[in-house]
């Protein structure tokens, strides 16, 4: 286990972390409430893409988190930053429910390709329209490259495997804006005052979370909820810092022992 350090921050994984779909993961909600009387900046860190900020934050006030839209930070926003960046006119293969966080973009006659997950839209005719906009020289954007999500009916692929495709097929690389990118856990701790070293990320996703984080100069605990699966932990080297049952449990260890 890592040295003691000052703890001044903490992030946390929604989906498969937090709750599952419409379900919180149990005791959730009694642990963030403790964690909430912590000296301790909070930020909550998401890749999901299947529904905007607003849905989400609605979602998770009705299943009674305490929450504040101002500390979400998605990759959906981070996407969007980096489309005003660019100035560019994407093809958006993200589900309908995500749009409205793109309100105000531009997408007549694409010149880039943004993925995110969209069911609905990875169809061979949607998908050979991505790939003929990369090979013209449109840049390819993907959301994030999860390989898979947790949802109540089991596992479910995520964009990563159709990223991947596109990147095949063009032999191009996709720029990532998401976990595990170093810059999207910087930007979620803009504002905070708080330093990589001072933080601590909770996740159910050993690469994407617990990863990403640590190559950010982060702690990373690892929950045994959402999408983990058996040695999960040894997918990634330096390991986590610690391993944990549940988001409650992970809560126990920061109170006790990180501040």
């Amino acid at each position: 286990m890592a040295a003691r350090r000052v703890l001044k921050a903490v992030l946390v994984d929604l989906s498969g972390t937090l709750h599952i779909e419409d379900s919180a993961v149990p005791g959730s909600q009694e642990a963030l409430k403790r964690l909430r009387n912590a000296p301790v900046a909070i930020r909550f860190v998401t890749n999901t893409t299947k529904e905007s900020k607003r849905d989400l934050l609605e979602r998770l006030k009705t299943l009674e988190f305490d929450i504040a839209e101002d500390e979400i930070f998605t990759s959906l926003t981070a996407a969007r930053k980096l489309l005003e960046q660019k100035q560019v006119r994407p093809l958006l293969l993200v589900d309908d429910n995500a749009l409205q966080d793109f309100r105000g973009i531009p997408t007549n006659d694409p010149n880039a390709v943004v993925v995110g997950l969209a069911p609905e839209h990875f169809n061979y005719q949607m998908m050979n329209k991505a790939f003929r906009l990369i090979l013209d020289g449109a840049p390819l954007i993907a959301i994030h490259k999860a390989r898979y999500y947790k949802r109540k009916d089991g596992l479910a692929l995520g964009p990563g495997p159709f990223v991947t495709g596109l990147e095949y097929a063009t032999d191009t690389k996709a720029t990532v804006v998401g976990k595990p990118e170093t810059t999207f856990f910087l930007e979620a701790l803009s504002g905070t005052g708080c330093k990589p070293e001072e933080t601590v990320m909770i996740g159910d996703d050993c690469r994407d979370d617990v990863g990403g984080a640590q190559n950010a100069g982060m702690l990373g605990i690892l929950v045994k909820t959402g999408k983990y699966r058996a040695a999960d932990e040894d997918k990634i080297n330096p390991a986590p810092y610690l391993i944990c049952e549940s988001f409650p449990q992970a809560v126990d260890h920061i109170l006790h022992h990180l501040l």
